[in-house]
């Protein structure tokens, strides 16, 4: 196995986690889509989750394509 394919891995998992640990809401029926607010914005460590998924799926993605043609 190459690094990038050991890369793939850890960021799978990690992505894996950082969706999971993202909250919708207060309740379990804000998680199930029974919502009341449409538009919120993300704050405090919310915010940071969402953005670590963001380059935690821009690195898995490249690390794809590395592993692909590397």
């Amino acid at each position: 196995m190459t690094i990038f394919n050991y890369l793939t891995l850890v960021t799978m998992v990690l992505m894996t986690v950082l969706i999971l640990v993202q909250t919708r809401g207060a309740s379990l029926g804000a998680g199930l889509g029974g919502a009341g607010e449409i538009n919120t914005s993300r704050r405090g460590t919310d915010k940071t989750i969402f953005q670590l998924t963001i380059i935690c799926a821009m690195v898995f993605a490249l690390s794809l394509v590395l592993s692909i043609f590397g």
